[in-house]
């Protein structure tokens, strides 16, 4: 659900999954929040802090139908909630859809329950796939993001070697290129890093891809930034001209 203002939510159980849930779920809004649990007490507590109500396990197949979506994670050996509750739900609800999330094992919910046609059931085992399915595409959001830096880099060492450095710069040109090597290694790192961190966190992978090259540029040009707003006037005006030699592209020749 992207809007939850008009969605009623169901938590069964009062353990900590069902907590993290459900402060996940306050955050949006919903209509409402009730939980159910073998003892009151705890359930109470929970319904407090998330402003619902609270109500025992043995008044679940009574009240099923009044919610849009449950989630459920007990230490219950058998299942609580069955096909039959369920259907007697749809039936009251006039097959409305239920979306249910069981997070327990063994299963709360019988799996029967996942057959019928106007309930969307997810289970663990379901869950765990999405989970791989987003760490495989994090991963290779992470290659193509290290592909994409070195690539960078690579392109960039290469069009400095070609172009004529300053005779005696550095001890030489070999000193250069391998300081030039370095450094930007270390940023090619520090990139790669603050990539991974945020594809941890699920932040959209082309925005990340998007701040990883504005980064890793403004790293390669900043020390020419800073030298073109620096000293005089005559010095300013010199250092530009350098800086328009080694990087600004020829119109009349193909870029490198």
């Amino acid at each position: 659900f992207e809007d939850l203002s008009d969605i009623k939510v169901l938590f069964v159980g009062a353990g900590e999954m069902i907590e993290l849930c459900a402060t996940h779920f306050a955050a949006k809004n919903p209509k409402a929040i009730a939980i159910a649990n073998r003892t009151l007490e705890r359930g109470e507590k929970l319904a407090l802090r998330f402003g619902g109500e609270v109500m025992r396990l043995s008044d679940l197949p009574d009240r099923l139908h009044e919610f849009d979506a449950v989630v459920s994670c007990t230490a219950s050996s058998l299942p609580i909630i069955g096909l039959g509750a369920v259907e007697r739900a749809l039936k009251k609800r006039r097959h409305r859809p239920i979306f249910m999330v069981d997070l327990a094992v063994p299963r709360d919910i019988e799996p029967e329950v996942k057959a019928l046609g106007d309930v969307y059931l997810y289970t663990v085992d379901d869950l765990a796939s999405v989970v791989q399915t987003a760490q495989a595409h994090r991963q290779a959001a992470v290659a193509q993001a290290e592909a994409i830096i070195d690539a960078g880099v690579q392109s960039f060492l290469h069009w400095m070697e070609l172009r004529n450095p300053v005779p005696g710069a550095l001890g030489g040109v070999v000193p250069l290129i391998q300081q030039l090597n370095a450094q930007t290694d270390e940023w090619r790192a520090a990139e790669i890093a603050r990539a991974k961190k945020l594809l941890a966190k699920g932040e959209d992978v082309d925005a990340v891809l998007e701040a990883l090259s504005r980064g890793l540029a403004q790293k390669m040009l900043h020390g020419t930034m800073a030298e073109l707003r620096a000293g005089d006037a005559e010095s300013r005006a010199l250092t530009a001209q350098t800086v328009s030699r080694l990087f600004l592209r020829s119109q009349s020749k193909n870029s490198l």
